[in-house]
């Protein structure tokens, strides 16, 4: 990790990786925490695979839905790490996406109380990795992780 460059958030998740992957993995699943509540989300691709397409949507009513993201996975270790990156989008286009480009790499290791769970999302800059954080990554990615979490020691 460069801390000029990237940012980051760790948690112990208290369920086993596999809950934790599926919950990545599971459109169903995905789609109850990957947006900070109470915006909805809907999940309408997931490829999990290298080259394959990650796209969501969210809606503050249930009715209206708007783009969230359009990324497609580059790299997927089964249980172990996820890649994930919008500066391509579904279709392995260049992308220039609002508010920043980004790549994220979500790794998850045993860890004795469940599951050591790692972002790091990296960006092309420093300006960027800035303007990410000002615009409030440790929050939203902290409570999204937080409703994974949820999600997984309850499942």
């Amino acid at each position: 990790m460069n801390p000029d460059l990237d940012l980051s958030l760790d948690r112990v998740i208290r369920a086993p990786r596999k809950r934790v992957w599926d919950a990545w993995t599971d459109p169903a699943a995905l789609a109850q925490w990957w947006v900070p509540a109470p915006t909805l989300c809907r999940v309408d691709r997931l490829d999990v695979r290298a080259g394959g397409a990650f796209v969501t949507q969210m809606s503050d009513d249930g009715d209206v839905f708007v783009p969230h993201l359009d990324a497609c996975f580059l790299v997927v270790d089964e249980y172990e790490r996820l890649v994930f990156t919008n500066a391509l989008d579904s279709a392995w286009r260049p992308a220039s996406p609002a508010p920043v480009a980004m790549t994220a790499e979500i790794v998850l290791r045993d860890h004795p109380d469940g599951t050591d769970y790692r972002v790091v999302v990296r960006h092309g800059d420093a300006a960027t990795r800035a303007r990410h954080a000002d615009l409030g990554f440790a929050d939203g990615w902290g409570t999204t992780t937080g409703q994974l979490a949820r999600l997984a020691e309850t499942s």
